[in-house]
């Protein structure tokens, strides 16, 4: 694919739009919480660890993103850096809020993560699509209260740089940039202002390599033989070539697939000795894996359970060992699912040991109804159970109906010290107006 290859009628074009939520947690604790405007934010990982999201102010001081807490005190006195704890919860139905709006604006959406989505364009040409963005944002603003910025091109590649155009002003106006306006001229001087890092799908390690080789702008990318970096590198950096050069290699995909293994983990809030506790800490998250089993339609074949120590601690005595227990007939059931997870964990515990964090996996999913059932099965068909208990669950929160495994007390749980309340998913959590 020589350069001469890559010409592309520009008036040709079916546009596509990014559109992205900016600072997306540090926005949905600011909406319920205006006192936060203008300060400094950071949202902390699991156990306050690290920070996960950073606004403006904070990324002004030069705070990396997973920058550990503790490392940040001091800088956080001096400055005033206030942390939050996340709040998945409320991000979550604060995502499904925002899509929901921006659905509105194309019968055809694909959201890619819990804080953008790409948005086809085509039909639209006779639109002036720099005030379709604009009208995207405000009505997200209004509607939802979440900042977001709009990035239109021809490929989902491009569409993604004219997104970090528009928040960085790099062509953009007001949080909007649209490269389909520009010509070729135009854009070769705009990339060659951008690093290949800021590249979507391009890593550390790749940039490194290409930097190496003289390709350290989105411009030396763009002009490169896709034929020869394809042979030392891969298909997909040929592939982001061309989409650099507004020739679509990725499609919208309006259907999200189902997860192919759903995984979930948690460290501790304190160091875990004892089975039992191990035991209702596994239970959990088998009841949260399987809860997004049920809402895919699949059934799981396998369950993966794991626990480990913490691998930092050097003077500590280290353990770390995993286990997959095949089932005889896939299922869905969280009881059955917990059942076998429990039977690993009994295989995998040793005493003596300070356990920082347990994990399960599902796996070998298929859809459900689709495995061949098992002639001499015994177990009872609890589907409707899970039924009544996701319904409960979906309307109270999670965990309002849970298996006796989980326990009660729960002091494994991670920290979560500087929570927001759950303004939008919990009744006795709702915000109140004085």
């Amino acid at each position: 694919m020589g350069r001469g290859a890559l010409v592309h009628p520009r008036r040709l074009i079916m546009p596509l739009a990014l559109v992205d939520g900016n600072n997306f947690y540090v926005s949905c604790e600011r909406v319920f919480n205006p006192k936060l405007e203008g300060k400094p934010v950071v949202v902390l990982s699991n156990n306050d660890g690290c920070a996960v999201a950073r606004s403006a102010e904070v990324k002004a001081l030069g705070v990396k993103m997973g920058e550990p807490w503790f490392k940040m005190r001091d800088l956080a006195k001096q400055h005033g850096i206030l942390a939050l704890s996340s709040n998945y919860a409320l991000y979550a139905d604060m995502s499904n809020r925002m899509m929901t709006v921006l659905s509105q604006f194309s019968p055809d959406q694909e959201v890619y993560s819990i804080d953008e989505c790409f948005l086809g364009l085509d039909g639209f040409q006779h639109l002036d699509l720099v005030e379709y963005g604009q009208a995207m944002r405000q009505r997200v603003r209004q509607w939802v209260g979440i900042p977001v910025c709009v990035g239109i091109a021809e490929t989902k590649t491009l569409a993604k740089l004219a997104n970090h155009c528009a928040k960085k002003s790099h062509a953009g106006k007001d949080g909007v940039c649209d490269l389909t306006r520009l010509t070729e001229t135009e854009l070769s001087q705009l990339f060659s202002k951008i690093g290949i890092r800021e590249i979507w799908g391009v890593g550390p390690r790749l940039t490194e390599q290409l930097v190496g080789r003289g390709i350290a702008t989105v411009a030396d990318l763009r002009k490169s033989d896709a034929k020869t970096l394809r042979r030392e590198f891969s298909v997909v950096l040929e592939r982001t070539i061309a989409e650099l050069n507004g020739i679509p290699c990725m499609d919208l995909e309006e259907v999200v697939p189902n997860k192919q293994q759903i995984m979930s983990s948690r460290s501790f809030g304190q160091y875990v000795y004892d089975l039992a506790p191990l035991q209702e800490a596994v239970a959990s998250y088998i009841a949260i894996a399987a809860e997004k089993l049920r809402s895919q339609g699949s059934v799981a074949g396998m369950v993966q359970v794991y626990v480990r120590t913490n691998p930092h601690k050097a003077d500590a005595p280290q353990y770390q060992r995993g286990l997959t227990v095949p089932l005889t007939e896939a299922s869905d059931d969280t009881l059955l699912l917990t059942r076998a997870a429990l039977w690993g964990l009994k295989k995998l515990y040793r005493p003596g040991y300070a356990y920082q964090k347990a994990g399960v996996a599902l796996l070998n999913l298929s859809a459900a109804g689709a495995p061949q059932m098992d002639l001499f099965s015994t177990a009872k068909d609890n589907t409707r159970v899970m039924a009544v208990m996701d319904r409960i669950n979906g309307m109270w929160g999670r965990g309002t109906l849970h298996s006796a495994a989980e326990g009660v007390n729960r002091d494994w749980r991670m920290k979560r010290e500087k929570v927001s309340p759950g303004y939008t998913t919990r009744w006795d959590q709702l915000p109140l107006v004085t």
